[in-house]
C-alpha cells in the first residue's frame, strides 16, 4: 500500500481510468489556470514523491494546474516489485501516460486547458514518447534529472518545446541529456543546475528546478489570469 498524503487544500484525490486500470491521482487546478502539467514519475516512485510534490506546488503558485498520478496500479506495482519488468518498459509507460492524457482531456473541467508533461528519471523518457504520440495535446515538456535518451529514435519526432533540467554533478546522466538534446529537433534547451546531483538535494537546487520548470510552462501553456489569482 502506498503511503503519503496531501496538505494542500487546493489538491484533491481523483481516480484516473487508463488502459483498463484505475490509478490514484492528485489534481490541483488554481482559479483561472490556462495550463495543466501532468507528472510522470521515475521508477519506484509514486504520486507522493516529495520532490515532484514540491515542484507541483510551485507550479500551482505560478497559476498552473497539476496532475500527479501513479503510473502503475497497485497490482502492477506488486508485480513490478518482484520482476522489475515494468519500471523500465518505456513503451508501456508512455502508453499509460498517453491514456491518462486522454482521460484528462475528456474531463469537462480540464478539456480547455493546454497540457504539458513534467517527467523525472525514466518518466522523462515516457513523457517524450507520449508527447510524440499526442502532438495535438502536449504543448511543452520538462525533464528533471531524466533519462530522455531512453526515448531512443522517438526523440526526433517530439514536437513539443522541451527543456532538460540536470544537475551539474549528475555525472553520466548529464552527458546522456546533452546527447539527447542534440537529437531533439524541435524547440529545446538544457539548463544545468551547478553543484546539483541526481536528486537535487543540495540547498536551493530543487527550488531552481521549480523556477525553471514554471518559467517554461507559463511561457508555452499560459499563466493564470492575474485577477483569478488575486
Amino acid at each position: 500500500m502506498r503511503k503519503g498524503r496531501h496538505t494542500d487544500p487546493d489538491v484533491r484525490e481523483v481516480k484516473v481510468t487508463a488502459g483498463g486500470v484505475e490509478l490514484g491521482g492528485s489534481l490541483g487546478v488554481p482559479p483561472g489556470a490556462h495550463g495543466l502539467v501532468i507528472f510522470a514519475h521515475g521508477s519506484g516512485s509514486s504520486r507522493f514523491s516529495p520532490r515532484n510534490r514540491a515542484v507541483a506546488r510551485a507550479l500551482r503558485e505560478a497559476g498552473l494546474g497539476t496532475l500527479l498520478f501513479d503510473l502503475l496500479s497497485e497490482e502492477e506495482e506488486a508485480q513490478d516489485a518482484v520482476t522489475g519488468d515494468l519500471r523500465f518498459d518505456i513503451a508501456f509507460l508512455a502508453r499509460r501516460l498517453a491514456a491518462v492524457t486522454e482521460w484528462a482531456h475528456a474531463q469537462p473541467e480540464l478539456a480547455s486547458l493546454r497540457f504539458g508533461y513534467f517527467g523525472s528519471s525514466t518518466g522523462a523518457a515516457a513523457a517524450l514518447v507520449a508527447a510524440a504520440l499526442h502532438p495535438d495535446l502536449i504543448h511543452a515538456v520538462v525533464s528533471r534529472g531524466g533519462r530522455p535518451d531512453l526515448a531512443g529514435p522517438v526523440l526526433s519526432r517530439v514536437q513539443a518545446p522541451t527543456r532538460l533540467l540536470v544537475g551539474g554533478h549528475d555525472f553520466g546522466v548529464l552527458e546522456l541529456n546533452e546527447d539527447a538534446l542534440a537529437r531533439l529537433e524541435g524547440l529545446k534547451d538544457i539548463k544545468i543546475i551547478p553543484g546539483a546531483t541526481h536528486l537535487f538535494e543540495e540547498p536551493g537546487a530543487l527550488e531552481e528546478v521549480a523556477r525553471l520548470a514554471a518559467e517554461w510552462f507559463v511561457h508555452y501553456l499560459g499563466a493564470a489570469r492575474p485577477e483569478a489569482r488575486a
